[in-house]
């Protein structure tokens, strides 16, 4: 419903405007001065504004050239019992929509206010647009498509959707953590078609890929002259997304000044442009995204507590594509398909070896990395008679798992730096009996199946009690890197289940006992 603020100092003309608005479906709000209705604008943004000329105070002229130091774009329609050309031709050079005269039929005042609302969000859906750089879509056809770009049927994707789903229907902030390529921009963009909110703005904004100042801009705003080059004033992210939703991608990478700004927006839901003192109201539903352990952060004091839990009031975890590696097949033939319709070919078969590979691979990239070997096999299988086989496809895996061990080689140079005993021998021995068939001996010394005993070496063992979880650790890690990180492998050469391996893994990656990559 939009809403229109009416402005008139004699109370009978306000209830009359009021009457005639409410029974054409606006939402209306009304004043009584000037004054009070710059309050108004500022707390809560209507979608039109209609003034009488003359008021006691601050005057329609006035108040006119008020809201145009707030809103450039609100449309505002005066009326008057006292026209005159010398009045109107003012009005409209300071950005008045229409002028209409008293007395006037209600038709005509529902007509004026339904093509102000009209132009003004032509404008907003133009603004809109140059922000975000993407082609305009209508809500209902991304509402009705929106859950089918969530790919996968596994037991984590499949709670992922229904948390969506019941998240969707809030106005909450959401905080998406997970990984780098694991598909949180692709979520939030499904939460807000599937939110009430679908009809208005979807932007978003890379708070790493900015500097503070600029970011400041981007997201609050600036008036004209703030700053050099600042020649005109300019409508930040969360004036742009008012009524709709806003992305902060990477919003542990803000810094400290800017935390204690977007904290008062999410607190008061107010904000400043950058140079002004002016408060305004906006609506906007936030989405943050992060790939960091954020109580991590604010651990270390990058990260302010109270916006941390101002963030995470409906949190979604986003699991590892190696988490849901039952998904991959579904994945696969998504992405060599979208591939073959945008560039105009048939698309080709992934073979069942080459399926295997892919579901054998532990994408350390995630689904963004998936992605980019379908695509790459899709433009080279057409050489090889549009098929994708394992031929094609495992040198590629082979290579990356080869550069990705390379390129951690300096982060287990510095866990082994900060845990010298790390690979030592005990763990070497507990390993080899792992791999060995269990033999043991029973109470009269005799060999039986099903029992483990291994003897380290006295000259072997550390000069100081190891407990039975870092013998653990380190057993599980070697075995890793002995199948180049493929869980499944290692946890049946383990004896242990693929679950318990990774959350396993999860705890210790949170303490910072293994490296990330792992």
């Amino acid at each position: 419903m939009k809403s229109v603020l009416v402005v008139d100092d004699k109370e009978l003309m306000r209830d009359s405007v009021c009457s005639t608005l409410r029974r054409a479906g606006f939402g209306v709000s009304s004043c009584c001065d000037g004054a009070s209705a710059l309050a108004e604008i500022s707390r809560n943004r209507p979608d039109a504004v209609i003034t009488d000329l003359k008021m006691p105070g601050l005057g329609g002229i006035e108040l006119l050239e008020k809201i145009r130091q707030i809103d450039m774009d609100l449309p505002v329609v005066l009326m008057t019992a006292f026209g005159s050309v010398e009045t109107a031709v003012q009005a409209i050079k300071l950005g008045a929509f229409d002028y209409i005269t008293k007395p006037f039929e209600g038709d005509e005042l529902v007509i004026s206010i339904k093509r102000a609302i009209r132009q003004a969000s032509l404008s907003r859906e133009n603004a809109v647009l140059k922000a975000s750089q993407k082609p305009a879509q209508h809500g209902n056809e991304r509402s009705a498509c929106s859950m089918d770009r969530l790919i996968g049927d596994s037991p984590a994707m499949s709670e992922i959707k229904r948390q969506i789903e019941i998240i969707a229907q809030s106005h909450g902030t959401v905080l998406l953590s997970g990984q780098t390529g694991t598909g949180k921009e692709v979520v939030a963009r499904v939460i807000h078609d599937l939110s009430p909110r679908n009809k208005s703005a979807f932007l978003g904004v890379n708070c790493a890929a900015l500097s503070a100042s600029l970011l400041e801009s981007e997201l609050f705003g600036h008036e004209q002259g703030a700053f050099t080059g600042a020649d005109r004033m300019r409508k930040g992210r969360f004036e742009l997304a008012h009524q709709g939703t806003l992305l902060l991608d990477e919003v542990s990478e803000i810094s400290p000044h800017l935390q204690s700004k977007l904290l008062r927006v999410l607190q008061e839901r107010t904000l400043e442009r950058v140079g002004s003192s002016v408060s305004m109201g906006v609506d906007v539903r936030i989405i943050a995204t992060t790939n960091r352990r954020l109580l991590d952060s604010v651990a270390a004091r990058r990260f302010r507590e109270d916006l941390y839990f101002r963030l995470n009031v409906l949190p979604i975890h986003l699991p590892p594509l190696c988490d849901r590696v039952e998904d991959v097949p579904q994945l696969a033939r998504h992405f060599v398909e979208e591939v073959a319709i945008r560039d105009g070919r048939e698309a080709p078969v992934i073979d069942p070896d080459a399926m295997v590979l892919l579901q054998g691979y532990n994408w350390p990239g995630n689904v963004r990395e998936l992605q980019n070997i379908c695509e790459r096999a899709v433009v080279l299988s057409h050489a090889g008679g549009g098929r994708i086989d394992s031929a094609l496809i495992e040198p590629w895996l082979r290579n990356q798992q080869t550069a990705r061990v390379a390129a951690g080689a300096g982060v287990e140079a510095r866990y082994q730096e900060v845990r010298p005993s790390r690979f030592d021998d005990e763990a070497g021995a507990l390993l080899d009996a792992w791999s060995q068939p269990k033999v043991g001996l029973d109470d009269a010394g005799l060999c039986e199946e099903g029992t483990l005993d291994v003897q380290v070496p006295t000259a072997t063992k550390p000069s100081h009690v190891r407990t039975l979880e870092e013998i653990e650790r380190e057993a599980i890690v070697i075995t890793l890197n002995r199948y180049n990180g493929h869980r499944g492998k290692s946890a049946r050469a383990l004896g242990i289940g693929v679950r318990t391996l990774g959350l396993k893994l999860k705890k210790w990656k949170e303490l910072d006992l293994v490296a990330q990559s792992l």
